[in-house]
């Protein structure tokens, strides 16, 4: 069996996360991480795999089928992603939900210019919580949708955190407001703000001599992010944020409640979940999954972005048809 050589740009929990997800598949076969670090500074745990500097990306076309974008949706996605496309067959796990058009429309052209396939927008959120919604939307269109995130790390916005001048790291945790989730379970379909069904605690360690008070003004107004939220910002020591906010979980549900028959009487509610103790290696895990489907509509002639929504299930499993009908249908 030929292997799927996969390449990963950035070495970051997610890039450490994909690769472990490589590890775990048979018919793949981790080839090169490239990072903006210097490449002897890293250690792979996969042997045989080559640590590659950034900058020279372009000199592996031909050599990996697809790569695998580990960036954060803040700053380096918009602008990796469509270089990427135009050199290999991509997927990555932009996750700002207000931009994924103005993404696609970037990643659909570059894809095209030469001929390659782009995956967007694939993790758990957005990713397969988009699943949950669409197909609850597609059989219960009497009803309301509602997704609560966490209580849980976000990469993207502690990534987004981080950015801002003055901040050493900083850890940010989403949390639902019970009263919202209890309401929207009983099937009571509450109108809620987005205000009123999560909040976001944000633990920072700031640099020697930062301005605090302009730090935790920048998050709060942060639009996207955190502007729309009830946002508390902690500033903690290093060893206090190594000590207490090591690990990365997370985690939620996507819930639609709706209603059938003649005058509604019948009240129905669908809802998945997702409780994960390791954010990174769990979407690293979905990536490459789509890096599986990627390829075969690269093989197939595809050209172009795709989001999850465009992909058969069939196509990210590594069993062939007939064993995915005798088993899981």
């Amino acid at each position: 069996m030929d292997r799927i050589r996969i390449g990963i740009l950035g070495y970051g929990n997610l890039g450490r996360g994909v690769e472990l997800a490589c590890a775990a598949n048979d018919d793949m076969e981790l080839v090169a991480v490239f990072t903006r670090r210097a490449p002897e500074s890293l250690t792979l745990l996969t042997p045989g795999a080559t640590v590659v500097a950034a900058a020279e990306l372009e000199q592996w076309t031909g050599k990996i089928d697809v790569l695998v974008l580990a960036g954060g949706s803040a700053t380096d996605l918009p602008e990796q992603t469509p270089a990427a496309a135009r050199l290999f067959n991509v997927v990555d796990s932009f996750d700002t939900h207000a931009n994924i058009p103005q993404h696609f429309a970037a990643v659909d052209t570059a894809a095209k210019e030469t001929g390659h396939i782009g995956v967007i927008s694939v993790g758990w959120d957005p990713g397969m919580f988009s699943v949950a919604r669409l197909y609850a939307n597609a059989i219960m269109p009497n009803g309301a949708d509602y997704t609560f995130w966490g209580r849980g790390v976000s990469q993207g916005h502690s990534d987004a955190i981080r950015r801002i001048p003055g901040v050493k790291d900083a850890r940010q945790y989403t949390v639902p407001v019970p009263e919202a989730l209890d309401a929207v379970r009983a099937g009571t379909n509450p109108q809620l703000s987005t205000r009123e069904k999560h909040t976001r605690e944000c633990f920072v360690v700031a640099e020697e001599g930062a301005d605090k008070a302009a730090i935790e003004q920048a998050i709060v107004t942060m639009p996207n992010y955190f502007a729309d939220y009830d946002t508390t910002v902690t500033f903690i020591s290093q060893e206090e944020l190594d000590r207490d906010h090591a690990g990365i979980p997370h985690g939620g549900s996507v819930i639609r409640t709706g209603t059938t028959g003649k005058d509604g009487e019948n009240t129905h509610v669908i809802e998945f979940s997702l409780k994960l103790d390791s954010n990174p290696e769990f979407t690293g895990s979905v990536l490459v999954a789509v890096a599986r489907a990627a390829h075969r509509m690269a093989a197939a002639g595809q050209t172009g972005c795709r989001t999850i929504f465009d992909i058969a299930p069939a196509l990210l499993a590594p069993q062939a048809p007939d064993y995915l009908r005798a088993h899981m249908l």
